[in-house]
């Protein structure tokens, strides 16, 4: 019964487009933090967040079986270790988003949170022109935080900034932890570390009052956060480019602010609303630059499609150079053409065969004889 959940979960997963994931995984992450925050008052953010991590990597060792720990086994120590850096960075993730939830609005802690890609981002390109996205996000945190006014929660805003650390950590890491042991594997094993982690942070407060209803309560959470987005973001992310990925994920604070206003009534201002919108736009933004980027003009001033086509014809009138691997043509045998009868190598009669040339340049434009270079 375990495989077959297990095959059917990956059919699924495999058979869904990568877009519509990354979707699924934005709505379930915020509706789990929005419900996860109506719990915080029975046994703490701790407390919560640990049992939400325990019930994830259950659900997860269950449906895993046994074929996880011939996976374990198998796999090479460097493997491992980066599986427990990736729970560790979940953990801290989880940890900083749920305490920045309890002292600041959804939308404004989502929106701290994607500074660390986002930043991430931008600094790739190595353009000072690109960092008006960076601007645009400050000014857009700041319309959502409003220091000025004194009513922002410092506290809040440190735990959203460690966040957005974990969180460009977490992208980089996932990636590969996933394509080193699967998605549903990888997530196995970093959802244990992760557990195991934040027991001291949580544990206490749990068994001091085991409430009913934060232990039932945290399963379903844990179903639409951690469980759910973890999965099909790291399926996502080895099948999107990266600037596919980052355009869906500047869709995440906007999403966080919606879930916040149906589920807990947390209504933003005109001016949050505006600083919404210029973080979800300084993501769009650095998610096209990188896109324009990738197809931009090479350093000689040609684009990327002139310097392939240059290439393909140096000489510019039609000729064009194609490489034959020796290996499968071998030597050219002009007698079994010209009716010669073909000389005898040694007393074994074998041709002798090419050992070091690998490649072999034929001019197509060219009428004569077309010898084959190699070496004996």
């Amino acid at each position: 019964m375990i495989l077959f959940s297990s095959a059917l979960l990956r059919h699924a997963l495999n058979r869904t487009p990568a877009p519509l994931l990354v979707l699924v995984g934005m709505f379930a992450l915020h509706t789990g933090s929005a419900f996860a925050v109506r719990l915080f008052d029975t046994v703490g953010t701790g407390g919560v967040t640990w049992l939400r991590l325990c019930w994830a990597a259950a659900i997860l060792l269950l449906v895993s079986g046994r074929r996880l720990w011939a996976v374990v086994r198998a796999a090479p120590r460097r493997d491992l270790g980066a599986a427990v850096i990736l729970g560790t960075v979940s953990a801290g993730m989880m940890v900083c988003y749920s305490e920045a939830t309890a002292r600041i609005d959804l939308g404004t802690a989502t929106s701290l949170e994607f500074l660390g890609p986002l930043a991430v981002a931008v600094l790739a390109l190595r353009r000072r022109a690109e960092l008006v996205w960076i601007a645009a996000a400050l000014a857009g945190v700041l319309c959502l935080t409003r220091p000025w006014s004194g009513a922002a929660d410092l506290g809040g805003v440190a735990y959203g900034l460690g966040g957005a650390v974990c969180v460009a950590l977490y992208i980089v890491l996932a990636q590969r932890v996933g394509g080193r042991f699967g998605a549903l594997h990888g997530l196995a094993l970093s959802m244990t570390v992760a557990a195991v982690l934040t027991t001291p942070l949580g544990a206490p407060a749990v068994v001091a009052d085991p409430s009913p209803r934060a232990l039932l309560g945290t399963l379903g959470i844990a179903l639409l956060y951690p469980l759910l987005p973890f999965l099909v973001e790291m399926v996502a992310l080895q099948r999107m480019s990266r600037t596919a990925y980052s355009t869906f994920s500047s869709l995440e604070p906007a999403v966080s602010l919606m879930m916040g206003m149906l589920i807990i009534a947390q209504t933003p201002g005109v001016l949050q609303a505006l600083g919404m919108a210029l973080v979800v736009l300084a993501g769009v933004g650095a998610a096209r630059s990188d896109a324009a980027a990738a197809r931009g003009p090479r350093a000689d001033g040609t684009a990327a499609d002139e310097t392939a086509a240059r290439a393909a014809d140096p000489e510019g009138d039609g000729a064009r150079a194609c490489r034959v691997p020796t290996a499968r043509r071998g030597p050219r045998r002009p007698w079994r053409r010209r009716g010669v009868r073909p000389p005898r190598y040694g007393s074994t009669g074998n041709a002798p065969r090419a050992t070091s040339s690998t490649h072999t340049t034929i001019a197509s434009d060219s009428t004569a004889s077309r010898p084959i270079s190699t070496k004996s």
